[in-house]
């Protein structure tokens, strides 16, 4: 049975389609997305018919067509062609949700994020599924093994953190906005930098104060879309990056000021204080050495993810790392607090969870080893896609 991946350059597409094959797929790639960035939706259509049409004509018709992420065009002409479309989300906000596409019967969305979920479930309750995210243990099992003294003298840690600082991805940085906006959102990320577990921002922004901010970056609300959404882009799109960034550089200086903290990123870095800057991590290759290797690796989700757990937190644990992660509240649906993993609610919490798993090798050892087989037998890619085939094959 042959699939089609429609491939952008995510980091979990590799997996994705190594597990698929393991179950005996024939995996197709269609690749033009990594090679020219903006594909515009016309040429997406045609390329995933022709994928199609092929298919029949060799008499071999596509089990579905998946993609990470929702794509409306892909949607729109696999409905069209009686084709299933299949995708799992990995990012919040995902702006393409709300467009009536996701209301296409052939579709089958997977949605990491329950708040995310309950949001556009309703829409489509036949076609959208919750589904949280996972890692591949073995690839990165096999990885691990092959760690030797030279990878441990130069990715060894006391805390690693790998990931932007969304410094590039501040979209706010580029409009023209007046000084009471700007102090109007210094207040709200003020606020809500303290709170972790609840995002109240869009919630509390009005129609006002959104359409001063959003400018013409964004269509306004039309009968593509099931609801609208210049409230939801301006609270996650927009001050939800300036707020990823604000939290991430507090939170890395102030570990600084009191730890050897080692940075990952492409991001740009003036703003950090005493971090060891190492530039970007190859994803595949070096980041499992690295969670691996440090003795505790953070997390912080970015808040537009309001309750769902990122895929570095299983990356992290299917590593056999230490992982000290924000606390999200789907946590304790999937692990044990202290015993599978750290949790922090305040930057004072995570100071001094610091400064205990430092000085206290056995028990940040075990928790990692804990963390570990519970993602190996719970929470592995295997496991995740064999739960997503059995609502697609009947």
């Amino acid at each position: 049975m042959r699939v089609l991946i429609y491939r952008y350059n995510s980091i979990f597409e590799p997996d994705v389609i190594s597990v698929f094959k393991s179950f005996g797929l024939e995996v197709l790639e269609e690749r033009a997305e990594m090679e020219k960035k903006l594909t515009k939706p016309s040429e997406t259509v045609g390329l995933i018919a022709n994928h199609i049409v092929k298919c029949r004509d060799e008499k071999d018709p596509l089990l579905f067509v998946f993609s990470i992420n929702f794509y409306p065009a892909i949607s729109e002409i696999c409905e069209k062609m009686d084709t299933l479309y299949v995708c799992w989300s990995v990012d919040c906000p995902v702006i393409e949700l709300f467009f009536t596409s996701i209301k296409n019967k052939h579709n089958r969305i997977f949605l990491f994020d329950k708040t995310q979920y309950m949001r556009f479930a309703h829409y489509n309750p036949e076609c959208i599924f919750y589904l949280p995210l996972a890692t591949n243990v073995e690839r990165q099992d096999a990885v691990i093994a092959s760690i030797n003294e030279s990878d441990k003298k130069k990715y060894s840690a006391d805390i690693s953190f790998v990931g932007s600082l969304y410094t590039e991805k501040n979209k706010l940085y580029d409009m023209k906005l007046s000084e009471y906006i700007k102090g109007y959102i210094d207040g709200l990320i003020r606020a809500q930098l303290p709170v972790f577990g609840y995002n109240f921002i869009e919630e509390v922004l009005s129609d006002d104060i959104v359409e001063a901010i959003k400018g013409e970056k964004i269509v306004t609300n039309n009968s593509n879309l099931v609801e609208p959404v210049d409230k939801y882009y301006v609270a996650h799109s927009l001050i939800g990056m300036q707020l990823a960034e604000t939290e991430r550089i507090q939170t890395l200086n102030m570990l600084a000021q009191d730890f050897c903290v080692d940075l990952y990123t492409q991001s740009r870095t003036e703003a950090l204080v005493g971090v060891n800057v190492k530039g970007s991590a190859k994803s595949l290759s070096e980041m499992p050495m690295i969670f691996n290797l440090s003795k505790i690796n953070l997390n912080m989700t970015m808040r537009p993810i309001q309750t769902g757990l990122p895929l570095r937190i299983f990356d992290i644990m299917g590593c056999g790392g230490f992982l000290m992660t924000n606390y999200q509240s789907e946590i304790p649906e999937m692990f044990n607090i202290g015993m599978d993993l750290e949790v922090y609610e305040s930057l004072e919490e995570l100071r001094e969870k610091c400064n205990f798993y430092l000085t206290h090798e056995e028990e940040r050892k075990q928790i990692a080893r804990n963390g570990y087989l519970k993602v190996k037998q719970y929470h592995d890619c295997k496991q995740r896609l064999k739960t997503m085939l059995s609502y697609i094959v009947n």
